[in-house]
């Protein structure tokens, strides 16, 4: 069983910023492949926002680039989306998203942490 914990949810302002983190953890051992954050608002589905592959190619969705950078630690199993010029339409439960081999394939989610950008 992995884990992932997300850290760095919040209220900020439009205009602001935000750092979102999240770590991968299991007693057992297991090796991280893609991460990324997708991102749900009330009332719609959960869309994709950034994703990095273990040799940090990135992919971000139209709405965000120039405004996020998604980042990882390969040896803390930790990936993390750094949001700048937030906007009221970035307010959203983001949730991390990781790719994992514990041998068998695995795709986890984490609980989700709400970002509120007030305008």
């Amino acid at each position: 069983q992995v884990q992932l914990v997300e850290s760095g949810g919040g209220l900020v302002q439009a205009g602001g910023s935000l750092r979102l983190s999240c770590t991968a953890s299991s007693g057992n051992p297991f090796v991280v492949h893609d991460m990324g954050w997708y991102r749900q608002a009330p009332g719609k589905q959960r869309e994709l926002v950034a994703t990095i592959t273990n040799g940090y190619s990135t992919n971000y969705a139209d709405s965000v680039k120039g405004r996020f950078t998604i980042s990882r630690d390969n040896a803390k199993k930790t990936v993390y989306l750094q949001m700048n010029s937030l906007k009221p339409e970035d307010t959203a439960v983001y949730y991390c998203n990781a790719q994992v081999v514990v041998p068998r394939y695995l795709e986890v989610w984490g609980q989700g942490t709400l970002v509120t950008v007030s305008s």
